[in-house]
């Protein structure tokens, strides 16, 4: 049986980490280093990343700061609308009600797959549960307690900036300390359940908030690759890696948890190589970057990975059939 490939989540589920991390005494900068991540993703929010990445990243933040809970400290900071345009477009939502629909409809496609939310109503309590099926274990709690503090801060939104959920279960071995969560949270710590479940009274479904100049539309950014297409998840991770200079094989396969000879073999398997799929992902960029801006035909060159004009030149006459400057002349844009 194949290896399932990672699931992918947006920068802006980070949060404001890298504040975060200073105020805790720690180095964002050396974090990323560490788990070999480029340092841009904190200034692309919109950038994808696997979500195994995060895992790892949010364990090695917390290693960094000392602190067993930063995934919860971090999610006590984290603001809902600010998850991309996805945050937006829920927290524009009328009522509780509506902003949950939201959240369960867009997720998977606007900002984090392998992630599943729950819902259900048991008489006067809601339940609202989020558990991921990454099989990636490494920070896997710290991720959890992160998506936790978005839902609360999501429920907040509509209750009151004091509000604190009646209680809230983690998926944590039975016999965890609770008492450093509780003062975290500010609430009933259970440990030991089957998901992370945040309870709170069902009669703020009906909460209303005012939602004028937030976003309602969904559609505004680019769509997370889906779960189970191999092509658009290598491309995703290679779109990735121009933050770290010319597309590597050998970079995008470790992302995705996989050997170079098994990322090989993957993409021979659906008729293409990763010069084709590296080829492709540099194709859209160029174009991207020479309908959309102003900048110099050697600067884009540089910004895609390559040491000069000339070969940026040459590659992208061979996908296209024209120079970069007659593509951009054609567009209508300035040379």
């Amino acid at each position: 049986m194949a290896i399932r490939l990672s699931g992918f989540t947006r920068a802006s589920s980070l949060g404001p980490i890298a504040d975060f991390m200073d105020r805790q005494g720690g180095s964002i900068r050396r974090v990323l280093a560490d788990v070999d991540l480029p340092y841009a993703l904190l200034d692309h929010r919109d950038c994808v990343l696997p979500l195994r990445e995060q895992f790892r990243l949010l364990e090695r933040a917390a290693r960094e700061t000392g602190d067993a809970w930063f995934g919860a400290r971090l999610g006590h900071v984290v603001r809902s609308k600010q998850l991309s345009q996805f945050g937006a477009w829920v927290c524009g939502a009328r009522t509780l009600r509506e902003a949950i629909v939201r959240a369960h409809a867009g997720l998977n496609t606007m900002l984090q797959t392998s992630t599943l939310l729950t819902f259900e109503q048991r008489g006067a309590t809601a339940h609202w549960s989020i558990e991921f099926v990454e099989p990636e274990t490494e920070g896997r709690h710290h991720n959890e307690l992160l998506g936790v503090g978005y839902m609360i801060d999501l429920v907040r939104g509509y209750a009151g900036a004091r509000w604190r959920p009646e209680a809230v279960f983690t998926a944590m071995v039975q016999g965890t300390p609770r008492a450093p969560l509780e003062e975290v949270l500010g609430t009933n710590v259970a440990h030991g359940r089957a998901v992370s479940t945040i309870l709170f009274p069902a009669a703020l479904l009906d909460a209303v908030i005012a939602s004028e100049g937030q976003s309602t539309g969904k559609d505004a950014e680019p769509l997370l690759p889906p779960q189970n297409d191999d092509l658009a998840t290598v491309a995703a991770v290679t779109d990735l890696s121009l933050h770290e200079g010319y597309p590597r094989v050998d970079w995008v396969a470790a992302k995705l948890g996989l050997t170079r000879r098994s990322l090989q073999r993957r993409l021979a398997e659906h008729g293409t190589s990763f010069n084709e799929v590296r080829d492709g992902v540099l194709e859209r960029r160029a174009i991207g970057l020479l309908r959309d801006g102003n900048a110099g035909i050697t600067d884009i060159a540089l910004s895609l990975g390559y040491t000069d004009a000339a070969h940026f030149t040459r590659a992208f006459h061979r996908w296209t059939g024209m120079a970069p400057s007659s593509y951009r002349r054609g567009q209508g844009s300035c040379a």
